[in-house]
């Protein structure tokens, strides 16, 4: 490669991490990057030709474009499979109960990775399964960051009049919002006995680079194992397990859970 080439890479880099900062018109992308105006011009018509910025018709502004953000995205999926793993076994080795990463999937949550404990008597293998999103820890954890008009479209795609699970579960889209808005509020879910009865769980939202919800950890045992009073530690182990992985992910990491129970 030419010095000449080498030099408009580096040029294209240079603004794209300028518009890192926020949309900015090519004076002020001239400026950020201290280049001429009329190469910060090419360098931007270029980058806007491959997805790479884009320009608002209005304001002739430039900002990141979606090409940038789904390398990001990418990225940040398979740098989450790859972090995840250690990450479950420490959760596993504090609390003594399976961990998993769970994704929104569709409609569903799906649980991508599983790691086990040695005891006789465990929650079923979830690996490759989808779950419901109104009854379960984990579905619940994925939605903390959307809004309740995406909630509401995600719960109600076959119009049934009656969500999933036990009667312990919040079965139509205002009861889930209801108690979404208390997990909300303290940082992670909890299910008790509500996709199926005797089983318990626990989960906490992972966020990427850009703060956005991307999976979430969660603990299940037997309920006869681990009553909803002995959550508390559980509760502490997950969140610092998930606030790890958001970490590790260049996340926003979310302020600390106050502990305590709930259905």
């Amino acid at each position: 490669m030419t010095s000449e080439n080498l030099s408009s890479v580096h040029r294209a880099l240079d603004v794209l991490r300028a518009l890192g900062q926020g949309p900015m018109g090519v004076q002020e992308v001239s400026g950020a990057v201290g280049r001429e105006k009329t190469q910060v011009s090419r360098t931007l018509k270029v980058l806007a030709q491959e997805g790479f910025v884009e320009r608002d018709p209005r304001s002739l502004r430039y900002r990141i474009g979606w090409q940038v953000l789904a390398l990001a995205t990418s990225a940040g999926e398979d740098r989450l499979r790859r972090e995840a793993p250690p990450v479950l076994r420490e959760l596993v080795h504090r609390v003594g109960e399976p961990a998993y990463l769970t994704v929104l999937s569709g409609h569903g949550a799906m649980t991508v990775l599983t790691e086990r404990t040695s005891r006789a008597l465990q929650a079923h293998e979830w690996a490759g399964r989808t779950s419901p999103l109104n009854c379960t820890s984990a579905g619940r954890a994925l939605l903390f960051g959307l809004p309740d008009e995406q909630v509401g479209a995600l719960l109600t795609t076959d119009g049934a009049a009656r969500l999933p699970g036990t009667d312990a579960a919040p079965r139509d889209v205002p009861a889930v919002l209801a108690r979404l808005r208390a997990e909300r509020e303290r940082g992670y879910a909890v299910a008790v006995e509500e996709s199926e009865p005797g089983l318990i769980a626990v989960a906490v939202p992972v966020h990427d680079h850009r703060g956005d919800v991307i999976a979430a950890v969660n603990v299940s045992a037997p309920v006869f194992r681990l009553p909803p009073e002995a959550l508390p530690p559980v509760v502490e182990a997950v969140t610092a397990a998930a606030h790890q992985l958001s970490s590790l992910l260049d996340g926003a990491r979310p302020s600390p859970a106050r502990h305590g129970t709930g259905d």
